[in-house]
């Protein structure tokens, strides 16, 4: 049902490619490579669940997330909230969304990256529902550069979210195959083989592409 809530995690296959978003979620293709092993161990250690202080920052890991008005839910990697001496966490300041990626920090703007952002600031308008409070960025920590960068959460990046949104029900509604990226970050997604990005799709007029004989070709 398009009605259901859109998990996370499909908010970020959409950004990164609408076509990888329908392999996975409506056609249930799946595949692994190295990248996606290094983020399932990374998120392992991480999902652990439970919360510590530390510094004077309450930390929350794998913490359920919802958005009624947004209509997506998910679970956070880790939730971090500065305290102020009270017992109750939301009596701290607003809290903020830290996801980890096995990846290294990127040195400039890279397609897929941008995936990366919209998951953090998906799960930021969640938050913002459940305290009922403004959150102006998060974190995303980079375990292949052992680096943390904060993420502005820009009304750009907040409408692109909203616009991942609606092109995920969009597809679920139309069960239509988007056509493939066919760039560079196809290189790096794990359903290469079972997408054929690169694949002829179009053939010249009177090409036969079944044809066995030199002359044809």
């Amino acid at each position: 049902m398009t009605d259901d809530p859109i998990p996370l995690s499909g908010l970020t296959h959409y950004a990164y490619c609408p076509r990888r978003f329908a392999l996975v979620h409506i056609e249930g293709e799946w595949a692994e490579n190295a990248y996606t092993t290094r983020g399932q161990q990374q998120h392992q250690r991480v999902h652990g669940g439970g919360t510590e202080e530390r510094d004077g920052v309450k930390t929350l890991r794998s913490l359920p997330l919802v958005s009624r008005e947004h209509g997506f839910a998910g679970v956070a990697d880790v939730v971090e909230i500065q305290r102020d001496g009270q017992s109750d966490g939301r009596s701290g300041g607003a809290p903020r969304p830290v996801e980890y990626k096995s990846s290294k920090a990127p040195k400039t703007h890279k397609l897929g990256k941008f995936a990366e952002e919209v998951q953090l600031c998906a799960q930021a308008l969640c938050l913002e529902e459940m305290w009922t409070t403004a959150i102006p960025a998060g974190f995303i920590y980079h375990a292949g550069s052992h680096r943390r960068r904060e993420v502005p959460f820009t009304s750009e990046l907040r409408a692109a979210v909203l616009a991942a949104r609606d092109g995920v029900r969009d597809l679920l509604r139309d069960r239509v195959l988007p056509p493939p990226a066919a760039d560079d970050r196809c290189r790096l997604c794990s359903l290469f083989d079972e997408c054929e990005p690169f694949a002829p799709r179009a053939f010249p007029p009177g090409y036969d592409p079944f044809s066995t004989t030199l002359e044809d070709r």
